[in-house]
């Protein structure tokens, strides 16, 4: 990745107002929709307004050329335009629908398996399941690990689950309800060792994590600009191996169908692209606030949150370590099954109290997700820790 190592500014409170944020509400969920600094936004609203000015002109004299700028930095930042200048990298609406992209252009026969991990994210999961029951093929998950799992467990289960009918494996790059950063590089090689081809969900991926998807060795790699690079939403990339692309058709087929890769994905009909567009100010914003320094003390503060809370419940938490990034988890001592249900009935008590945060069931327990983002602080997670801890209590009586 072509990346900058920046020094950080003064983050949590002291930057809170160069965002939207509601003031009374505690803010500790990026992961789910992100934020869009104001800075981005005014991007957004200027390609919006030069759209408009004109919109004849703008289709088809301005967008063409200002999409391919967009996604060629989006490329160096993925560190995927070395070769290319962006040519691998097309913009589509979030992570799912690039995912449906690539999985509604394969060919599947009966007795196939596609093979994914028992995280998976519920809309991948349900676009895999799609595919397997009009195609006959068979959905296969396999067992990931949990809680703090070890790298060479998570591989060994992903091994173990490989059979000589495994046609796709559609690999997490950072699982949503559990908030892991899976040893990513290793699991595609396994893939590949076994003929496999690897799509990877990268959904929390871009500006979580530092990303060289070249040297990753995926065949494909979805991911969201929406949440930790903080563009507007609508903003997401498909990146596909130049051998990859023949036969990749973007979920809206449109006037560029069988004309090329870019031909196909840059124009599927008339839509406001104007969250892509910004993505370079959303780019400009992350180096602003410290690039790489800024994503590993969001990891540091996530953890740093997570264990607090963990202290104050007096439990455990879901990861540590390198498979633990700037999103954090933590079992809540509550006791009975651990439903939906009750996960969904504890979230409203959040939102009652004016913060969100997610709570999963996972492993037989209710687990509550942190994020930490640059306007978070420590005592976010204070203040958190006493909100769960009385909606706990209030549970109990």
């Amino acid at each position: 990745m072509n990346d900058r190592e920046g020094k950080l500014p003064a983050l949590g409170a002291a930057i809170r107002h160069e965002f939207l944020l509601d003031p009374r509400w505690l803010t500790v969920n990026h992961g789910s929709f992100g934020a869009t600094p104001r800075v981005v936004l005014a991007a957004q609203d200027e390609w919006r307004r030069r759209m408009e000015e004109q919109p004849s002109r703008f289709m088809r004299r301005i967008l063409p050329d200002a999409l391919r700028a967009a996604a060629s930095r989006l490329a160096q930042f993925v560190g995927a335009s070395d070769e290319s200048g962006g040519k691998d990298l097309a913009f589509v609406e979030n992570a799912t629908v690039g995912a449906n992209a690539v999985l509604r252009s394969l060919d599947f026969a009966p007795g196939d398996e596609i093979l994914t991990l028992s995280h998976v994210y519920g809309a991948v999961r349900n676009t895999i399941r799609y595919i397997a029951e009009r195609s006959g093929a068979r959905l296969v998950e396999a067992e990931l690990p949990f809680p703090n799992p070890e790298a060479d467990a998570i591989v060994a289960s992903l091994t173990g689950a490989l059979t000589a009918r495994t046609k796709l494996a559609v690999l997490d790059h950072i699982t949503s309800s559990s908030a892991l950063v899976l040893p990513i590089e290793r699991m595609v090689e396994a893939c590949h060792a076994a003929g496999v081809p690897v799509l990877v969900d990268g959904a929390h991926g871009p500006g979580q994590v530092a990303l060289d998807l070249p040297a990753m060795g995926v065949d494909w790699y979805v991911g969201n600009c929406h949440k930790w690079l903080m563009s507007p939403k609508g903003c997401a990339f498909l990146w596909s191996r130049p051998e990859r692309q023949a036969g990749l058709h973007p979920v809206t087929i449109s006037h560029g169908f069988g004309q090329g890769y870019l031909a196909e994905f840059d124009w599927t009909g008339t839509r406001d692209a104007s969250a892509c567009l910004a993505v370079d100010a959303a780019i400009d914003f992350h180096y602003r606030l410290g690039g790489a320094a800024l994503r590993a003390r969001n990891v540091a503060l996530a953890a740093e949150g997570a264990a607090l809370i963990a202290e104050r419940l007096g439990t455990e938490l879901g990861a540590r370590g390198p498979l633990a990034g700037s999103m954090g988890l933590v079992r809540l001592p509550v006791a009975g099954p651990a439903t939906m249900e009750r996960a969904q009935a504890l979230r409203g008590r959040m939102l009652d109290a004016d913060t969100d945060v997610p709570i999963h069931a996972q492993a037989g327990a209710l687990w509550l997700r942190i994020s930490a983002q640059a306007y978070n602080e420590r005592a976010d997670y204070e203040r958190l820790a006493e909100i769960v801890a009385a909606a706990i209590e209030e549970q109990r009586s």
